[in-house]
């Protein structure tokens, strides 16, 4: 059943060092081309596979709010003609603080977004340039007033720890910052250096400057206890809510449910097929104005890949896996599909076992990848009933 739609904008203004999404400059880009493309996508995508009622929209990038009000409202009219948006739960757009302009939110907010999700990463100007933002604490704050004014009542941000020169100092400050604006979702991720990124470039030639792993120990512990004074519940690896406000669509992945996804680059698992899409921008449209969808390839999920996905997929969700509903989606019981593996890791204190629940410990979310290789590679397919 697919329930939810990941559609992706490549263009950005400037490129973050960090960064190993599909993107590209917005500059000289064929941007109204790409527009209909999509839309086209869409068309096509539905076509094949009806949704039986879209619940999330996710739309992220690249930078969607490097689209002009003009475009972003093509891209909603055409949206609001192939899903009944109306029905939509919840309807999210990633926003740079430096393109978050009055009349992009109106756009936004007329078309039934209902969340959005901004990228702030620190609120240390030399830690900002370092990673190649440019935005500042201010473009922040107005970015969030005038969101709020619009109308807008679901803000997330993205915080980023273990940068480069970064000390839990600087850290903490960010946190405080990050509670002051009173918004209602955060999510906090660990930087790991990808290929093709400007960091791993600095890495590789000796030049890039990365935090002891015990000072990014310690960030991680200062996000988890200072959010939680603040009343934000850590309901993912990363990620923390003010109650009733948790990421539906991203609780699609970690339930391992099904998902269109849309756009140059972008991934969807649908009726038990994964597709990527082609990622350079020209390739993607030339495939669209064949009236074919766009996949580079496509990936039949076998039995023991979707109990693979579903174990760590899970995990990282805090409350864990219930044995009870995972016998109902696969028909098996993982306590018995890996009894080896969990017991191994209840003994070292990275599982425990409550009220039906399987879940990582404190101790096991700072070592959540470990963990997550445990169930890996370990069942074999035609075992399994």
């Amino acid at each position: 059943m697919v329930k939810a739609a990941y559609i992706h904008i490549p263009f950005c203004e400037h490129i973050c060092h960090y960064c190993d999404f599909n993107k590209v400059f917005l500059k000289n880009q064929p941007v109204d081309d790409y527009i209909e493309s999509l839309l086209m996508e869409m068309e096509l995508a539905t076509q094949r596979t009806l949704p039986d009622r879209l619940e999330t929209i996710y739309i992220g990038g690249g930078t969607p709010t490097a689209l002009t009000a003009k475009q972003l409202q093509t891209l909603f009219e055409g949206m609001a003609q192939i899903f009944p948006l109306e029905q939509v739960k919840e309807f999210t757009v990633e926003v740079n603080p430096d393109s978050s302009e009055l009349d992009k939110l109106n756009v936004m907010k007329n078309a039934g977004v209902n969340r959005l999700s901004i990228g702030v990463q620190t609120f240390e100007q030399d830690l900002l340039k370092g990673i190649g933002r440019t935005h500042s604490r201010k473009s922040v704050e107005e970015s969030i007033e005038r969101s709020r004014k619009v109308g807008f009542k679901n803000i997330s941000i993205d915080l980023m720890f273990g940068l480069p020169h970064q000390k839990p100092d600087h850290f903490e400050q960010t946190l405080k910052e990050a509670i002051a604006l009173n918004v209602d979702h955060i999510s906090a991720y660990s930087l790991k250096v990808e290929e093709k990124t400007v960091f791993y470039n600095q890495l590789r030639k000796g030049k890039l400057s990365l935090p002891p792993e015990d000072d990014e120990v310690k960030m991680y512990n200062l996000l988890r206890t200072k959010l939680a004074k603040a009343g934000f519940t850590h309901y993912e690896i990363s990620n923390f809510a003010k109650p009733g406000f948790e990421s539906k669509h991203n609780l699609v992945y970690w339930n391992n449910e099904e998902y269109y996804g849309f756009g140059a680059g972008a991934h969807g698992y649908v009726q038990g097929v994964r597709n990527q899409n082609y990622g350079p921008v020209p390739k993607y449209i030339q495939a669209i104005k064949k009236y074919e969808l766009p996949y580079l390839h496509e990936h039949n999920v076998t039995v023991v890949e979707r109990i693979e996905e579903a174990m760590f997929m899970g995990l990282r969700k805090r409350k864990g896996i219930s044995i009870e509903q995972f016998k109902k989606s696969y028909h098996c019981n993982p306590e018995e599909l890996y009894q080896h593996q969990i017991d191994k890791l209840i003994e070292r204190g990275l599982l425990e076992k409550k009220q039906g629940w399987i879940r990582l410990t404190n101790e096991g979310l700072l070592l959540g990848n470990e963990v997550f290789e445990q169930f890996i590679a370990v069942l074999e397919e035609g075992h399994i009933v």
